[in-house]
């Protein structure tokens, strides 16, 4: 805008249309619909990129043009199309919302700007378009959309700015470093044999493009060995093309005949088995095939792209022409056009997925190279989201690194790796710690080496930008717990002694007093300069914190769970015998009338009174993956009421059902609450272990037998032995163990020993 004018620049306006979902919850909304039954509507509608409330209705659900097929529907979706279907027949409200909501889907809801496409014009652009000016800028912005523009006159220009280029950025300057060293990320192997091995597990959450769990999947199957396979799966895994994966990865590996519709269409579609996938190829075949110009070629693919009829009617005349003077069968090409117009709207142009794979392929590279440099940096650029920074934390865990809490001595403002290649929390995520605060921290480190400990601290930093609520937020964090002679609570507590001042005022005080004094310096009689010393503070005995208190402390400042989490001490519990996450519990569609378990921490809970007087209570109830509320009514809150308290730990057997009355809603139906230290003995069956036959020697025998005698119970111990064919279970008459977390923990220690609790 500086080197062009601000009247020759603008951002290009995007029209959002009603999806399937949105378009049944907006005509639910203005007639009136209670928020629940539409919400029950719109998650009938199955969760698949692209579908339409059209096909849902009207579509076969069997066979090549059907739902199942096409759109690769599983049972549960097509047993919720059924249910949408059976609505749709009638003449109440619901139905009649859903034949409004098919007549406005694909209508326009709003407007929006283009992430990328900016406009430059070499005039005045209201010489050439309509323009308004943007919300929130005085940025203008086309009223035409991007791909009708440059019909206008104009060419549109894309500036993408992506996150992910930060990411890596933050990623190299921490290799720079670490490790001393300067990577050229434009000039890395794309051969790169570890790389592809990280693609190959779909161990890509982090990297950029490919981290769903749909594409994982599909990364998984397709063993990608080439830079190749990642372009074509960025473009595949779209809209339309998708349904093209399965062959393309049965092609890739042989299981699949690789066709194509006609000979000359090798040239350009052996790269990828014989899938037309990118805009460039109906580009260069239609060229091959029917004499095209390039100039023709660019036409068609934008016909296409935009649902010209008229245009394509043109061309398809001119392509069947082009294609019999150059002998091709007329029926073949008739089906190759068809296939085209059906591919195109959703076709990706090549060099924009090879962009796009490449930005994703640098990221695999460093996040396989340099696991803790560039997890590390996805920390620090996600640190606004919790939801994220916690799934990224689970993901450090999953790749074996440690992501340790903050420290005063360690921590710089962002995340980053220490000398044994673990991730510290960086002390810009700490409530009530601001940079000024950090960068004083840091100062004093470099000058005067670490610190021993907060009095050292405290007399040493610049008390105005680290003060006492800083400090206080510091502890809570856990960024003294290198010093072992104090503890987290120790500083909140309170001397009667001495009006009531926390350890921690005292603290500060003295470091006030301590700097006053090296400044105030005195001058002896001997004209020698001698600060005075200030006495060390005493401080007032109390109680570590419990750990459940430390952790809930430690989230207050950070977000988020630390330096552990309160169900680590039921970890084994929850994997035995929970079925659902909680955080899964807000969505029941998929659960409809199955019995589920799972298991949490009760964060809050209140006994309340109804309109009528009758007594019920709500819960919050948290596990690794998120918080969910329940409420407890009638006969179920007299049964479990004295569960209802917070930091209870509870295991919770429920079944998903139809609220009394009102089939449309789901509600969690509780059919048993145990407390979860209790769980283990009761539920567990018996305990396999299974070995290798390579591995088992008198060695490994004699430390299993000594292991499990520390762990007496009444636990029933299997023995699964395997080799190369078969596999024999042997159970033991003598050993019986308790359910132990340290035994656990012990067994997942030993190389060669797998373990599972059987319920």
């Amino acid at each position: 805008m500086q080197k062009y004018g601000k009247n020759q620049v603008a951002q290009i306006v995007t029209y959002g249309s009603m999806a399937a979902k949105m378009s049944i919850k907006d005509v639910a909304r203005v007639l009136d619909l209670p928020l629940s039954e539409s919400n029950f509507l719109a998650k009938l509608v199955p969760d698949k990129p692209g579908i339409s409330l059209d096909r849902v209705i009207n579509a076969p659900l069997e066979g090549e043009k059907g739902l199942k097929e096409k759109e690769g529907l599983g049972a549960d979706d097509i047993e919720n199309v059924k249910k949408l279907r059976e609505i749709h027949k009638g003449k109440d409200l619901q139905a009649n919302i859903l034949k409004e909501a098919l007549i406005l889907e694909g209508s326009v809801r709003g407007t929006g700007i283009h992430a990328a496409g900016i406009i430059i014009a070499p005039t005045d652009l209201t010489d050439l378009i309509p323009v308004a000016v943007a919300k929130d800028s005085d940025l203008l912005v086309t009223q035409y959309q991007g791909k009708v523009i440059e019909d206008a006159g104009v060419i549109k220009m894309d500036f993408l700015g992506l996150k992910t280029l930060t990411i890596i950025k933050t990623a190299l300057e921490l290799i720079r470093q670490n490790h001393g060293i300067t990577i050229e990320i434009d000039s890395i192997p794309l051969d790169d044999a570890l790389t592809f091995e990280l693609y190959q597990k779909g161990e890509t959450n982090g990297t950029f493009q490919f981290e769903s769990a749909g594409m994982q999947k599909h990364l998984k199957d397709l063993k990608p060995d080439k830079f190749e396979d990642l372009i074509a799966m960025n473009a595949l895994y779209r809209p339309g093309p998708i349904e093209y994966i399965p062959n393309f990865i049965a092609r890739k590996h042989g299981k699949e005949a690789v066709k194509y519709d006609l000979d000359a269409m090798e040239e350009y579609l052996k790269e990828t088995y014989g899938i037309t996938v990118y805009q460039e190829q109906v580009m260069l075949l239609s060229q091959k095939l029917a004499n095209f110009t390039k100039g023709d070629a660019d036409t068609l693919r934008k016909a296409m792209g935009k649902k010209q009829i008229e245009v394509l009617n043109k061309m398809k005349s001119k392509f069947m022409d082009g294609c019999a003077a150059n002998g091709h069968d007329p029926k073949t090409c008739e089906k190759v056009w068809t296939d085209w117009e059906a591919f195109a709207q959703y076709a990706f142009n090549k060099s924009h997925s090879t962009c796009y794979a490449f930005v994703a392929y640098q990221t695999a590279y460093l996040k396989a190279h340099y696991p803790g440099e560039y997890m590390s940096a996805v920390l620090t650029h996600n640190l606004s989201n919790i939801d994220k920074i916690t799934f990224f934390m689970e993901e450090c865990k999953r790749m074996g690194l440690k992501v340790l809490g903050p420290d005063v001595n360690e921590s710089i403002y962002n995340f980053s790796v220490n000398k044994n290649s673990e991730i510290r929390f960086g002390l810009g995520a700490v409530k009530g710690v601001g940079e000024g605060a950090v960068e004083a921290i840091i100062e004093e480190r470099k000058q005067g080496g670490a610190f021993k400990n907060l009095l050292d601290l405290v007399s040493r930093v610049n008390l105005k930008n680290v003060n006492k609520r800083c400090l206080e937020s510091l502890i809570m964090a856990g960024a003294f717990d290198f010093d072992k002679q104090a503890h987290r609570a120790m500083w909140f507590e309170k001397d009667p002694k001495e009006n009531n001042l926390t350890n921690l005022e005292k603290a500060v005080r003295y470091g006030t007093g301590s700097q006053d004094a090296k400044n105030s310096q005195q001058v002896s009689l001997f004209g020698e300069a001698s600060a005075v010393e200030m006495p060390a503070p005493k401080f007032f005995p109390s109680e570590p914190w419990s750990e459940l208190e430390k952790l809930r402390n430690e989230k207050d400042v950070v977000g988020f769970y630390v330096s552990g989490h309160p169900l680590d001490e039921f970890r084994f519990e929850i994997d035995a015998f929970c079925n659902v996450p909680v955080n899964e519990l807000g969505d029941l569609t998929k659960m409809r009338g199955k019995d589920i378990a799972f298991a949490g921490i009760v964060t809050s809970a209140n006994h309340r009174t109804t309109k009528s007087g009758k007594p019920f209570g709500v819960m919050f109830i948290e596990d690794y993956t998120g918080s969910h509320e329940l409420a407890l009514f009638s006969d179920d809150y007299l049964k479990f009421k004295q569960y209802l308290t917070p930091e209870y730990y509870l295991f919770i057997r429920a079944k998903v059902q139809s609220r009394y009355n009102d089939p449309n809603n789901l509600e969690i139906k509780i059919s048993s609450i145990k407390l979860l230290p209790d769980v283990g003995n009761e539920f567990a069956k018996s305990l396999t272990l299974s070995l290798s036959l390579d591995e088992i020697n008198s060695e490994t025998v004699n430390t299993l037998d000594i292991l499990l005698k520390e762990y007496p119970g009444k636990l029933p111990v299997k023995f699964s032995v395997r080799d190369k064919e078969n596999k024999v279970e042997l159970a033991s008459k003598k050993v019986r163990v308790n359910f132990s977390k340290k035994l656990f923990e012990e067994l997942e220690y030993r190389q060669g020993i797998r373990f599972k609790i059987n319920t």
